[in-house]
C-alpha cells in the first residue's frame, strides 16, 4: 500500500528505526513533539497512537503487513481510523476503556492481554474519569511502550534525567518500576534507546 499521491499530510521526516520498529515524529516543529511507533513483529506491524503523514505506508510496508493500530491512551486517537482504513485493518483499544471508545467514529476491536500474534503484553496503567493509559510491554524484546505518563521533553524531566512523568500526575502509577526495559517508546519527545532500565528508576526516583 502506498500513499504518495499529494496531500495535505505532513512529509514524514523525522524516523527513528529501532530493532524491531520505526518512530517517528510528524510534526517536529510542534511543541509537544508528538511520537507515533510502528512495532515489526511476527504476527505483523502493529500501529501504536500514530499520527499521518506523506510516506508513512511506504516505510510501514517496509517493515512488513500491517496487522493493527492501537490506541493505549484516550486522547491519543489522533489518525488511527483513516491509517486503519487505508491498511484494512481495525483500530483496537484495551477492552477496559470508554473514553477512547467513544472518541473514535467506529467501533473498535477489544485488547485483551496482548497484541494478537506478539509478544507484547498490554497492561492497565491508569484508568480513571479523566484519564485512560495503557502500556505495552514485550519483556523478551526489551521493549515498554508508554505514550503519555512518561515522555522525555523538558516538562517531563527533573534536573539532568533522561525521562520523566506526566506534569499532570501528582506521581508515577504503581507498576511502572516492576519494568526493566531496555527501551522506552514515548508518544512525547525523542524515546529512550537503551539503558532504559536505569532512566526509568531515576525518573521514579525524582518523581
Amino acid at each position: 500500500m502506498s500513499d504518495d499521491e499529494p496531500t495535505g499530510r505532513p512529509s514524514l521526516e523525522a524516523v527513528t528505526e529501532w530493532d524491531g520498529g520505526i518512530s517517528w515524529v510528524a510534526h517536529p516543529e510542534e511543541d509537544a513533539m508528538r511520537g507515533s511507533h510502528a512495532l515489526a513483529t511476527e504476527g505483523g506491524v502493529w500501529v501504536v497512537d500514530p499520527l499521518d503523514a506523506d510516506g508513512l505506508d511506504d516505510r510501514l510496508s517496509d517493515l512488513g503487513e500491517v496487522a493493527g493500530v492501537v490506541v493505549t491512551h484516550d486522547r491519543h486517537t489522533r489518525d488511527a481510523e483513516a491509517i486503519a482504513a487505508r491498511h484494512d485493518v481495525a483500530v483496537s483499544v484495551p477492552e477496559w476503556t470508554d473514553l477512547a471508545r467513544e472518541k473514535l467514529d467506529g467501533d473498535p476491536e477489544p485488547l485483551d492481554g496482548e497484541l494478537a500474534g506478539t509478544n507484547y503484553e498490554v497492561h492497565r496503567l491508569i484508568d480513571t474519569d479523566e484519564w485512560e493509559e495503557a502500556v505495552l510491554v514485550d519483556e523478551a524484546g526489551g521493549t515498554l511502550v508508554v505514550m503519555e505518563t512518561l515522555g522525555t521533553l523538558p516538562g517531563f524531566c527533573e534536573g539532568d534525567d533522561d525521562i520523566g512523568v506526566h506534569p499532570a500526575l501528582d506521581e508515577a502509577p504503581d507498576g511502572l518500576a516492576d519494568y526493566r526495559p531496555e527501551r522506552i517508546l514515548v508518544g512525547h519527545g525523542e524515546s529512550v534507546s537503551e539503558d532504559g532500565a536505569t532512566k526509568l528508576a531515576a525518573a521514579l526516583d525524582a518523581d
